[in-house]
C-alpha cells in the first residue's frame, strides 16, 4: 500500500507534458506512453483501445515532432512534449483471399504465391517497410525471403509481429508486407508440426473439454 501511494504521491509532484491526441490538448505525467494518456484525458473513441501490452497492434498512431512525421504503436511511444498524435484508423480488411487447405504441398505454395502477392516482388528496397515498423522487424529482408520461397524463414522473420500494419501503410508499392509474412506463417505451421507451447495449450483444452463432458454425464445419470 505505502509503495501505491508512493507512487501515486510521485507522479503528483511530476510536471504535466503538454501534446495533442486527435486535435484535442491534453495534458500527461512524465512516464506515461501516449495510449495512457488517452485514456487519462478520455480522448473520444480513443478510451479503452488497445492492449497496453504491444500485443494487439490497434493503437496504430502518426505521431509529428516539428517537421518530423513518423509512425508507431501508442502504447511503446512516451508522452512528449509538444507531439502531436492522431490515432489510425483500424486496419481494413485484407485483399488477398486464399484458403490454407487447398494447398497440396510446398510447390504448390510456390507456384501460387505470386498469384497470391504478385506485388512482393516489386519491392523498392526503400526501407519504409523497416522504419515504420514498431517490433524492429526486418520486413523488408522478411518479404524477400517470402519472394524467394524460404517461407520457414520468413515467418521466423514476422515472429514478433502484432498485425499493426503500419508496414503496409508505408509501403508505396502496397506489398502488404504484414500478410505475407502472416501467410509464410500459416502455410509453416499447415505442414510442420506447431510450436510445443500451442500444442500444449490445445492438449489442455481437450482435456478440459472431456473432464466438462464427463461431470454432464454423471449429472445426466
Amino acid at each position: 500500500m505505502s509503495a501505491i501511494l508512493s507512487k501515486e504521491n510521485e507522479n503528483a509532484q511530476q510536471p504535466d507534458v503538454a501534446l495533442t491526441i486527435n486535435g484535442l490538448a491534453v495534458n500527461a505525467h512524465t512516464g506515461m506512453t501516449l495510449v495512457e494518456a488517452a485514456w487519462h484525458a478520455g480522448v473520444p473513441r480513443v478510451t479503452s483501445v488497445g492492449c497496453m501490452e504491444g500485443v494487439c497492434g490497434s493503437c496504430r498512431v502518426m505521431l509529428r515532432r516539428g517537421k518530423d512525421v513518423t509512425v508507431g504503436l501508442a502504447c511503446q511511444t512516451f508522452a512528449e512534449e509538444g507531439i502531436e498524435v492522431v490515432f489510425m484508423p483500424p486496419a481494413s480488411a485484407p485483399r488477398h483471399h486464399y484458403e490454407i487447405g487447398d494447398f497440396k504441398d510446398a510447390w504448390d505454395i510456390h507456384a501460387r504465391f505470386q498469384d497470391i502477392f504478385p506485388e512482393a516482388s516489386r519491392c523498392r528496397h526503400c526501407h519504409g517497410c523497416d522504419s515504420a515498423c514498431p517490433k524492429g522487424i526486418t520486413v523488408e529482408n522478411g518479404v524477400a525471403l517470402a519472394a524467394a520461397g524460404r517461407y520457414r524463414d520468413a515467418g521466423e522473420a514476422f515472429f514478433e509481429c502484432v498485425m499493426c500494419e503500419l508496414c503496409d501503410v508505408a509501403c508505396p508499392e502496397l506489398i502488404a508486407p504484414a500478410h505475407v509474412g502472416l501467410f509464410c506463417r500459416r502455410v509453416t505451421a499447415h505442414f510442420h508440426l506447431r510450436p510445443p507451447n500451442l500444442i500444449y495449450r490445445l492438449e489442455e483444452l481437450r482435456q478440459e473439454r472431456q473432464s466438462v463432458a464427463l461431470i454432464e454425464s454423471d449429472e445426466e445419470k
